[in-house]
């Protein structure tokens, strides 16, 4: 079976969100081998989704949910944007002199396919696109990684010492942004933003 790797994290309804999700990306492609031509796509293609996302009509309070993936043996970068808005979307052919609409054309054109699913729980849709980047590896067992990237059952270096990763999740800094808590074996949580590099390293057992 093929190994499917991810990085999941949810971004508030706000327009700085495009550039935080833009960032991380950035972040997550770099560990994971991304070649630039792959890397400048995926950031166009992501730009939009989260831009879409944005722009429906949901509950307040509810967050845009973003999900990275990769499949090393399939040479696939899959992207998800999630929302609780309604409607369904729709390429469409924008005027001559209009200035917006052409965000669904541009991620018909860069990716290998895309595509919607409703959400099986709670409302709202998944708008996804997949890249093809065969030039996605692998890591090592030990690397340095954003802390987005983190998950539990590995060992993150803190405080001098490795500890066990027991849990993770995701939260806002009040003036914005995501923050990665991650639960550990001994000691305090670790609070750190989703891009700050921590050194990790896989199970011993595997």
């Amino acid at each position: 079976m093929t190994a499917l790797n991810e990085v999941a994290f949810r971004l508030p309804s706000s327009r700085r969100s495009v550039p935080r999700a833009r960032a991380l990306l950035h972040a997550v492609l770099g560990e994971w081998g991304a070649a630039q031509e792959v890397v400048e796509n995926a950031e166009l293609v992501l730009s939009e989704l989260v831009t879409n996302a944005l722009r429906v009509s949901a509950p307040r309070g509810r967050q845009v949910g973003v999900r990275i993936a990769r499949s090393a043996g399939e040479g696939l970068l899959r992207l998800e944007v999630s929302d609780a808005g309604g409607g369904t979307p729709e390429v469409k052919e924008p005027g001559e002199v209009e200035t917006g609409g052409r965000g669904l054309l541009l991620v018909e054109a860069l990716a290998h396919r895309w595509g919607y699913e409703v959400r099986a729980a709670g409302i709202g849709k998944t708008v996804f696109a997949e890249l093809k980047a065969p030039d996605i590896v692998a890591g090592p067992a030990v690397k340095e990684v954003a802390a987005v990237m983190v998950r539990a059952g590995q060992h993150v270096r803190v405080w001098g010492e490795w500890r066990t990763v027991v849990s993770t999740r995701s939260e806002q800094y009040a003036a914005g942004g995501p923050v990665m808590v991650l639960g550990l074996d001994e000691g305090p949580a670790l609070r750190v933003h989703a891009a700050e590099p921590l050194a990790v390293r896989q199970r011993e057992d595997g």
